[in-house]
């Protein structure tokens, strides 16, 4: 039987494993699974059709509905061209903090549930645990979908569901939702000193890249919604995070790909704004059809994160708000699998250590003390399952 490791020892192992988005979280899954299993834990996978990739999910405690799921994912932001000074696979403690990639947003977290599982293993609970990890959460909430699906027929169904992001421990009740989309623009190459006859994707794309700057500024000035005026900002938001194309100086750009995403607040549909998008590209794509008629742009990829929406029935927020005694009113701007939880009939909130302005960053951390307020969350947790 393996040890049982202390929560600062699983973020540890968790963030030594470089599980960015573009490459496989398998070797993480497998040490998971390995460890749950060396405690009596029996976990299950959903498998990724496409990709080396996995989803994990496990329960402890009596075989009925209305467990608590701690839902976390597994997957990091690169850290390419990210001034670090120390190494970002390697958990370093200094001035109260741990740094790491993935030790905010949300391995911390991920540890704090895994530890949870194994006492509650130990312990005896009335009432179950289930622990959820997902992947592809950092490029548009792909993962938790499929998996919630597979934990369906596999695992009686819970009925609150912790998501940890960071929230500093706040319970977090409302996010917004959102759409994105990765769009190819096809240009048609010629010298650059004749661009009349040709058809440049870059410039074509920086058309609809700079339409994003009319939506931010037209929704920036409108007077926003009652619900809406509870975010920062308090308004929908359209980005272009990602953009790559050209061959040369001098020649009209044959390819150009970019990534869009619009952050909607409650009461505007992802829909509407799909709608808006495309007519958009429409519009760009009938002056590059009229130069050449091959031009144009298609969507590669597509994706829609729901908002999460406070609730009546309130289950998984009474849940935190009794173990932290926040009993403010938080929202955040960003998205989370709260959400596609929610939809799929779960009662969910959001609760988890850190900071999110330091997710995402070089030198990315977890202080001491949110770690440490997330020990103690679990901790209350515990001794309620048991009760």
């Amino acid at each position: 039987m393996p040890d049982r490791l202390s929560p600062l020892e699983l973020m540890t192992k968790l963030v030594s494993f470089p599980t960015v988005s573009s490459s496989t979280n398998l070797p993480l899954v497998g040490w998971v699974e390995e460890y749950l299993s060396g405690h009596g834990i029996t976990s299950h996978r959903y498998a990724d059709p496409d990709e080396p990739k996995a989803a994990l999910f496990a329960h402890v405690g009596p075989l009925e509905e209305g467990a608590v799921v701690l839902s976390g994912h597994t997957d990091v932001v690169p850290v390419e061209g990210q001034d670090w000074s120390t190494d970002p696979f390697k958990v370093v403690e200094k001035n109260g903090r741990y740094y790491g990639r993935g030790t905010c947003d949300m391995k911390g977290f991920d540890a704090l549930a895994i530890w949870a599982l194994v006492e509650a293993q130990y312990a005896g609970v009335t009432r179950p645990l289930q622990l959820a990890l997902s992947f592809d959460e950092e490029i548009g909430c792909v993962g938790a979908p499929p998996m919630i699906r597979a934990m369906q027929p596999v695992l009686p169904k819970g009925s609150a569901v912790i998501v940890g992001e960071p929230s500093e421990m706040q319970v977090v009740t409302g996010h917004k939702g959102s759409i994105g989309f990765e769009i190819h623009a096809r240009g048609f190459e010629v010298h650059s000193s004749m661009p009349d006859k040709g058809v440049s994707a870059i410039m074509s794309a920086a058309k609809v890249i700079d339409w994003t700057n009319t939506v931010n500024d037209t929704n920036r000035a409108a007077e926003p919604t009652d619900l809406a005026a509870v975010f920062d900002p308090p308004y929908t938001t359209a980005h272009v995070g990602v953009v790559r194309g050209g061959t040369a100086h001098n020649i009209t750009a044959k390819d150009c790909f970019f990534l869009l995403d619009i952050r909607i607040v409650p009461g505007e549909s992802a829909g509407m704004w799909g709608d808006r998008v495309r007519d958009r590209l429409r519009e760009v794509e009938a002056g590059m059809k009229a130069v050449v008629p091959q031009t144009g742009f298609d969507i590669i990829h597509e994706h829609t994160v729901p908002p999460l929406v406070p609730e009546e029935a309130k289950e998984a927020e009474t849940l935190a708000r009794m173990i932290t005694g926040d009993n403010g009113t938080h929202v955040v701007s960003y998205g989370t699998e709260a959400g596609q939880f929610q939809e799929a009939g779960y009662s969910a909130a959001i609760c988890g250590p850190g900071n999110i302005a330091q997710a995402h960053q070089p030198d990315e951390y977890i202080s001491r003390a949110q770690f440490e307020a997330g020990h103690a969350f679990m901790k209350s947790l515990l001794r309620r399952l048991q009760t």
